[in-house]
């Protein structure tokens, strides 16, 4: 049976074909309409605007629902189920998930963070062979910003300041809010741990303060590392691109995308639409922009109407100074009259749906998140805040998650370096009560936390 795997323009195909390649399944990414015509299978994956939904007209609804009339199977994931439900395939309409307290919560953070970004748990509603080998409370990967409601076709429900349809089934329909092909085996939304991999000319470096950069290794053998561990996600950063006004390297991207079943993030030299659709093309699943954000705030609209919010993400790196904390571009080297928190309100307005939030005082230091930069931000934004900066010890991540309020938080040097085991971290944020997305690789009992 061939699987045609439907490329409209939204999200990164990489990953899907990744999968299916693993699988070792057959499939190919039709031109045209009429290509379907000996498709046993559909696959409409995507992330984005719903907008991105229209390039799929009503020739191509056609061609698929012939594709289903055969007996073939239709798999909508993520942008893919909402669009069923758009077109009426499906009955209902799916809404903007909206936090239930839009004030925040007692200590002045938000309740719940739109989009809806990480790993969080699957409850089965009913029995399905789509969900053969799922077991309850199984921990699977969303990004999104509205969802499906609840309704006879709902065999697996999530529960995010609703609880919403993230899996469905009519007869040869299927449709998945999250994505199975970043979703890996084995509550509350999971706390996500990040490996930050900064590259310049193709190897991983680290240095301190944004300085003496060293080497690391090879980014792709590294992130194939972090995939076995049990790290959530990866960003690669190409630190020096905005500097020597270079484009993120694509071949890295590839390279790195090829070796995990992960959500990639990439960062450095985005400039404009056209470096982000070459990154997402590589096989990044988001793009992260910095300098360009700063000048070109309305990048961040064009984008996020493109790719959907959960797609872009603003880094911003601060320092402290004059009680506040002053925002540098350039990769740290140049001085800005913006304040973090004041750019990261705007920032969420114009559309990113993420803050990658670094303390240029604690990056490398080993010392230490800056708790009180993180916490201000994650208090003043609705949109998921990751911090960056200063790991070193397994409480680090206990108090950015805690005193910093933190959604997620990304380190480098201590991962690369074999200096501490992911699985290890993971079982301390447990053993204290902070949600993370636990595997095969958890090892039991309690672990350690000195450096």
């Amino acid at each position: 049976m061939s699987i045609a795997l439907i490329d409209y323009g939204a999200g990164n195909l990489t990953s899907v074909r990744k999968a299916l390649t693993h699988l070792d399944a057959r499939f190919e990414t039709p031109a045209g309409p009429a290509a379907l015509a000996g498709a046993g299978a559909v696959i409409v994956p995507g992330v984005g605007n719903f907008e991105a939904t229209a390039d799929l007209d009503a020739e191509w609804r056609r061609a698929i629902a012939g594709v289903v009339e055969r007996g073939g199977l239709l798999l909508g994931i993520c942008l893919g189920l909402q669009w069923l439900f758009g077109f009426g395939a499906l009955p209902g309409r799916c809404r903007l998930i909206e936090n239930p307290a839009p004030d925040g919560d007692s200590d002045g953070g938000a309740l719940f963070k739109v989009p809806h970004v990480g790993w969080n748990s699957l409850h089965r509603t009913r029995d399905s062979w789509v969900l053969d080998g799922v077991e309850e409370g199984d921990q699977v990967y969303f990004t999104h910003s509205y969802a499906a409601p609840i309704g006879p076709d709902c065999i697996g429900s999530t529960t995010y300041g609703i609880e919403f349809a993230s899996v469905v089934e009519r007869e040869r329909l299927v449709g998945m809010q999250f994505h199975p092909e970043k979703s890996d085996d084995r509550l509350m939304l999971s706390k996500r741990i990040i490996a930050c991999l900064d590259v310049r000319d193709g190897q991983v470096v680290k240095g301190i303060n944004f300085e003496g950069l060293r080497s690391a290794g090879d980014p792709a053998a590294l992130s194939q590392r972090y995939n076995r561990e049990g790290i959530d996600e990866v960003v690669i950063l190409d630190v020096t691109a905005t500097i020597e006004k270079r484009k993120a390297m694509a071949r890295t991207i590839h390279a790195v995308a090829q070796e995990i079943f992960l959500p990639l993030c990439v960062g450095g030299g985005i400039k404009d639409e056209a470096h982000a659709d070459a990154a997402i093309e590589a096989g990044a699943d988001k793009v992260s922009l910095n300098t360009a954000a700063i000048s070109r705030p309305e990048l961040l609209t064009a984008l996020a109407r493109r790719y959907g919010s959960q797609a872009v993400i603003v880094a911003i790196d601060a320092k402290r100074e004059g009680g506040g904390f002053r925002i540098y571009v350039r990769s740290g080297q140049q001085a800005t009259e913006r304040d973090a928190v004041e750019w990261a309100r705007e920032a969420a307005d114009r559309g990113a749906g993420e803050i990658l939030l670094t303390s240029i005082d604690r990056d490398g230091t080993k010392s230490g998140f800056d708790c009180e930069l993180t916490a201000a931000v994650s208090a003043a934004v609705s949109i998921p805040v990751i911090a960056s900066g200063g790991a070193g010890t397994f409480d680090h991540f206990v108090d950015v998650f805690t005193a910093g309020k933190a959604d997620a938080a990304l380190a480098a040097s201590i991962f690369h370096y074999a200096e501490h085991a992911v699985a290890d971290l993971k079982q301390h944020l447990h053993d204290r009560g902070i949600p993370v997305r636990m595997g095969r690789w958890a090892r039991t009992g309690s672990a350690g936390s000195s450096a």
